[in-house]
């Protein structure tokens, strides 16, 4: 079928794909500019598997502070070279993670990194809340699961829904960059703070 030359830059308007991409993907999916998407989101995240595991030492280190001045963000995100640290798709994605860090609140990075000790917590109060609500015990350990991939995409930074595009989860935006831009690229660390916040060090 033949592809409409609006199609492909509205598909490239949405996905920054490439326009023999889009086209690419919009005749495998007959036209359909969702399936479209998913088809250019799928080859991006086998495009990023590939890249991963290549050093980043370069990148950005990014402030945010809300308007008002009570909210702020220190962030750290790493690129392979100096060229991409410096350009404007990279500049705005870090600009971007910066301000839905400070909308989102993530407590961790990524699931690996929670202490044992709050993953055990967690999974015994949504244990003592299934039985207590009458399910069956057989059943527990399910629903103890499906509540812990919940939390996990509350509280970790890259299992979130980006707050632009909530179908798109921040690892998967990550991922897009990288297909993108043909760089290994990763969010190392980040510190938000808060005015007047509890500390852990602090007495109540």
């Amino acid at each position: 079928m033949e592809i409409k030359a609006s199609i492909v830059k509205n598909l490239r308007e949405k996905t920054s794909a490439g326009i023999m991409d889009c086209k690419k993907a919009l005749e495998e999916t007959k036209g359909d500019i969702d399936k479209a998407i998913v088809y250019l989101r799928k080859k991006g995240l086998a495009a990023a598997a590939k890249k991963t595991g290549r050093i980043s030492k370069e990148g950005i280190i990014e402030t945010y502070i809300h308007p008002g001045g009570k909210l702020g963000v220190l962030l750290e995100v790493n690129c392979e070279t100096d060229f991409v640290a410096k350009s404007p798709d990279f500049t705005e994605f870090v600009k971007n993670i910066a301000m839905h860090i400070a909308a989102s609140n993530p407590l961790y990075l990524k699931r690996e990194i929670v202490p044992e000790e709050v993953i055990e917590k967690e999974k015994e109060i949504y244990k003592t809340q299934a039985l207590n609500s009458g399910k069956p015990e057989k059943i527990v350990d399910k629903i103890v699961d499906g509540k812990m991939e919940k939390y996990f995409s509350e509280v970790c930074l890259l299992e979130q829904p980006y707050v632009k595009d909530p179908e798109l989860s921040v690892k998967e935006l990550v991922d897009t960059l990288i297909a993108k831009i043909g760089e290994n690229i990763s969010i190392r660390r980040f510190s938000r703070y808060q005015l007047s916040e509890k500390l852990d060090n602090e007495e109540a």
